[in-house]
């Protein structure tokens, strides 16, 4: 190693990640979500999006965490230790997982756009109180800036936040 590399190598430096959609749909803000848990952002800050499609994907590269019993929302960590929890609707635990599919396993590690769910968006319209689907950070103390984006998403592909961490 150089003098120049000894001098400026730190690695406490914040370093950027981009977190992609894990549905087709459109970002909404967080604090449109009818949940005072997502709104007031108690677990975390991110986005929300309203779907469209039928599949849920991996956001990050990483290791899926739980994915709830009800199949309506699971966690995971990406391979730069970010949290993400995301959560198909409001109320749809309720359901007790009609509507929902699993494909992916618990600690199946991940590439963005692998399916970790499916969802049927009519049946699911139908009976939750809403389906806007919060994505959240949930490890915000390692976070150091968000970046939101807006707009049409297509899962797997669109990026809908940009996090500067530590």
């Amino acid at each position: 190693m150089n003098l120049f590399s000894k001098l400026f190598k730190n690695n406490n430096l914040p370093k950027k990640n981009k977190i992609f959609s894990p549905i087709s749909g459109t970002i909404i803000n967080i604090e449109s979500v009818p949940d005072e848990v997502f709104s007031k952002k108690i677990i975390g800050d991110g986005v929300a999006i309203k779907p469209s499609g039928k599949k849920i994907v991996s956001p990050v590269k990483g290791k899926i965490g739980t994915i709830f019993k009800t199949k309506h929302a699971f966690s995971i960590l990406s391979e730069k230790n970010i949290e993400i929890f995301v959560h198909f609707g409001i109320d749809t635990i309720l359901l007790n997982g009609k509507g929902f599919k699993k494909i992916a396993k618990e600690n199946q590690y991940v590439n963005i756009g692998d399916i970790i769910l499916e969802y049927n968006l009519n049946f699911l319209n139908e009976h939750s109180k809403s389906t806007l689907t919060p994505v959240v950070i949930s490890n915000m103390e390692k976070i150091k800036t968000i970046k939101k984006y807006s707009g049409r998403v297509i899962a797997g592909k669109t990026p809908i936040m940009e996090i500067i961490y530590l």
